[in-house]
């Protein structure tokens, strides 16, 4: 408790940052990257943060790399390349990872055109 925060683990203080931005029953987070560099346990931590904080209605914008992630976590999936939106998926449990990856990597196709 005493301990400054720049005296902490990378994993504590994104534990920190967590616990201050959740407090107070929000109505919207945009997660940026949220476990990257944590280790498993605290990466399953957050993880459950945020779908318990989803499960109480709060609108949450999951901005990611990590595509497994996104999968977990996400209930719509747009996928953007230099700005431009790639693909918006409506459903997550129909996606095709191959065609979400080419595009995660700027590559168009007629399933786009079907996507948009």
């Amino acid at each position: 408790m005493n301990t400054p925060l720049r005296y902490l683990s990378g994993g504590n203080q994104q534990k920190l940052i967590l616990a201050r931005e959740m407090a107070g029953d929000p109505k919207a987070i945009v997660a940026h990257q949220p476990t990257r560099g944590l280790d498993i346990g605290a990466t399953e931590f957050v993880q459950q943060q945020l779908l318990q904080h989803r499960g109480k209605g709060c609108s949450i914008l999951l901005i990611s790399a990590d595509l497994e992630e996104v999968l977990l976590l996400s209930d719509r999936i747009a996928v953007i390349y230099k700005g431009r939106f790639m693909g918006i998926f409506p459903n997550t449990k129909e996606l095709n990872l191959s065609q979400v990856g080419l595009m995660m990597a700027g590559k168009t196709s007629e399933a786009r055109k079907e996507s948009l």
